[in-house]
């Protein structure tokens, strides 16, 4: 049965793509969003944000303003954050209060204005290091790194007989390991969600988010994702600048089957009360990434430059685990890498981007957040 949806934060790079994918569902949707500098420049509203959705702007925390977007709402998905794990790291009052207090207020304004459910974004931020298991086949749920002293050592966990660890899909039971502010705050996020709406018989589920990428991206910030800021490196001419060795793995999920999976846990009755993982359940190296980006923008002449230095708050391996939401939610990506490499490449060469990767570095290292 269409709904009218609410979506915080609904004008960032997410929030567009859940809106068009609830619209082709018949939802009508109201975004709330502050459309602050850092994501959006100087526009009021995004260009590709179609003239029938309603757009609020109003910071999250600004009680009067979100009590104005609930009137008349029958469910929301819980988008609106600051994003960034180095950022985090010394803009903390920032980042807590927009992603802790934004929360509260969010939900202490469903108290009176209750609806039937809510979808708060989460992130594989959470889980710290991902699963590994040890060279006895033993599962290793806090994996800890010790600091490089020489060149000589490994960038990898090792265990108790110095042996490497090996990376395993990530799955959700894994206990939460807590390695940057930006983790923090999504964890709160996601624990307020699932308390406040048990309490207040509102229907609550939560979505950890893997590494969402796809046309819309901001690529004028240096703290979002990475392949945005690869992509914006590329398109100045730019080597893309890797931290550590550049074999680090992550998972890489396209923005339209995160799209649908909000959609899917908006709508199902099996969602309620749970927490989901949604990634592509393929892993790839950075470094890999930054390559197949640079020959999908026909910039092969560009590779990746390797930092070998670590960004404070950075984990080494972490990919997606999504037998749950495949099992519960029937969920599985469908966009193929190359395919939506493509299409990033594509969107990109029509774009602009004030590349402010060095400025961003340099920042983190000013605070001794690069060692």
């Amino acid at each position: 049965m269409p709904e009218r949806i609410l979506i915080t934060g609904g004008a960032g790079f997410i929030g567009r793509a859940v809106t068009k994918e609830l619209q082709q569902r018949g939802h009508e949707v109201r975004i709330l969003d502050s459309l602050i500098e850092q994501v959006h420049g100087d526009r009021e509203r995004p260009e590709d944000l179609s003239d029938d959705v309603e757009l609020i702007r109003a910071d999250v925390r600004n009680g009067d303003a979100v009590t104005k977007a609930l009137k008349g709402i029958d469910s929301v998905i819980h988008l609106a954050a600051e994003v960034g794990v180095g950022q985090s790291m010394y803009a903390v009052e920032r980042y807590t209060s927009v992603n802790d207090v934004g929360t509260a207020v969010l939900f202490e304004k469903l108290i009176d204005n209750p609806v039937r459910r809510v979808v708060t974004a989460s992130s594989m931020s959470i889980y710290g290091e991902g699963l590994y298991v040890d060279g006895d086949g033993n599962q290793v749920q806090e994996a800890k790194r010790q600091v490089r002293t020489s060149e000589a050592q490994s960038w990898d966990p090792i265990d108790a007989q110095g042996r490497p660890l090996k990376p395993i899909a990530t799955p959700e039971w894994k206990r939460p390991d807590l390695a940057s502010i930006y983790a923090l705050n999504k964890y709160v996020q996601e624990r307020t969600t699932l308390i406040m709406s048990e309490a207040y018989g509102i229907e609550g589920a939560c979505l950890r988010l893997f590494n969402v990428y796809g046309p819309g991206q901001a690529l004028s910030n240096p703290y979002t994702g990475v392949l945005a800021i690869f992509a914006s490196r590329l398109l100045n001419g730019q080597q893309p600048m890797i931290f550590e060795d550049g074999e680090q793995r992550r998972d890489f999920v396209y923005v339209g089957d995160v799209a649908r999976a909000f959609a899917d846990a908006l709508e199902l009755p099996q969602a309620v009360g749970q927490t989901f993982n949604i990634g592509s359940g393929h892993d790839r190296s950075v470094t890999e990434v930054a390559q197949e980006l640079a020959r999908a923008m026909g910039k092969n002449d560009i590779s990746p430059q390797i930092a070998g230095k670590t960004r404070i708050g950075d984990i080494r391996h972490c990919f997606c685990d999504g037998s749950k939401s495949a099992d519960v939610l029937g969920f599985r990506a469908q966009k193929d890498f190359q395919e939506g490499l493509g299409e990033l490449a594509e969107w990109v060469a029509v774009q602009t981007a004030d590349d402010r990767v060095e400025q961003a570095r340099a920042e983190l290292e000013a605070r001794g957040l690069v060692a």
